[in-house]
Parts: C-alpha cells; sequence; structure tokens
C-alpha cells in the first residue's frame, strides 16, 4: 500500500529563512520517489506545497511527523483529508503539549487564531506501542481509526518505532540541511 510520510529538516531561526521538506512515497517498504521543497520558516505555505506534490502521486495515507514544521508553519491535515480523500496521521515522538502549543503561539504570532485552528480540529491524542522495549509513539488521525493506524505503524516499523516513510523524511531533510 502506497504511503507518504513527510517531515522537515533542521534550521536556525532568525538566520535560515526557509527549511527543507522532504516527501517520501513508500510502497510496502520500497522508495517509490522522492520530492523536496523549501518552506518558509514560521511560514502558512506547508499545507499548499504538500498538497502540490500529493497530487502527483497515488497514495493510500499520509503520514505526517507532527503538524509543526519549520517552526509553526502548520501542515493542516484535515485540509489534506478532505481534498485527497485519503486518511492523515500526524505522528508525534513525545506526547503533544497543546497547551504549550497555544501560548507560544498567542505570543509570537498576530494569526495565531488561524495556526491554531489547525489543532483545534485534530482529535483525541492515542498511545500507540510499536515495541516493548522502546517508548510509546503519539497519533493523532484524519479519516481513519486509530486500530487501523496502529496495524499501518507496526508494519511500517522496522528499524525503530518511527514508520520508515517518516524516518526517511526526516534523514533526508536532515541530511539536506
Amino acid at each position: 500500500m502506497p504511503v507518504v510520510g513527510v517531515e522537515d529538516g533542521s534550521f536556525q531561526k532568525g538566520i535560515t529563512p526557509k527549511a527543507f521538506l522532504a516527501t517520501v512515497l513508500f510502497k510496502e517498504l520500497k522508495i517509490e520517489d522522492v520530492k523536496v521543497v523549501r518552506i518558509t520558516v514560521d511560514g502558512l505555505d506547508a499545507t499548499g506545497k504538500l498538497a502540490k506534490i500529493l497530487s502527483k502521486w497515488k497514495f493510500e495515507a499520509v503520514m505526517l511527523a507532527g503538524v509543526s514544521f519549520a517552526g509553526f508553519n502548520v501542515i493542516d491535515p484535515t485540509v489534506i483529508h478532505e481534498e485527497f480523500g485519503k486518511p492523515v496521521i500526524v505522528i508525534s515522538r513525545t506526547k503533544p503539549d497543546n497547551k504549550a502549543v497555544k501560548q507560544a503561539l498567542q505570543r509570537h504570532f498576530e494569526d495565531w487564531q488561524v495556526r491554531w485552528g489547525v489543532f483545534e480540529k485534530l482529535g483525541l491524542i492515542h498511545k500507540v506501542i510499536v515495541s516493548a522495549s522502546e517508548p510509546p509513539v503519539y497519533v493523532e488521525t484524519v479519516g481513519v481509526n486509530v486500530e487501523w493506524v496502529s496495524g499501518l505503524i507496526s508494519a511500517l516499523s522496522v528499524c525503530s518505532r518511527i514508520p520508515e516513510p517518516i524516518r526517511v523524511a526526516r534523514l533526508i531533510a536532515r541530511g539536506l540541511s
């Protein structure tokens, strides 16, 4: 089943105006295609740029490494789900602290309500245990139930608790940074 992984590269706030966003199309455990674009640090162009990439691919699900990329350039999972009719899975290595996120947005952005709206639309945060010997991952889903997502994450997590599409996207984006 074709699955897309999305992760950003590193950047220096106030110094680097753009960051890499790597998008990797996986079929089973094989890389089918890779697209890398630059997104604005703390901008609002990530959702549109991801949608443009996805419009050229056939896939069954999208895995995002969080919602915020390049600082607080948010990708809206609901918009992606509505545009493509495919499930979007937000995966975090640590439990999201949405209270702290909201406070940071309020402190640093005049348009904080636009960005916060993306977080508000997400559902419950689920804990998924991939391996008994590793900490869980935290998952928010759009357009699919957590049981299906749990199975998908387990099937795609071979080198670590992070599914290969996200792990490889991270390696590419960080390697380019």
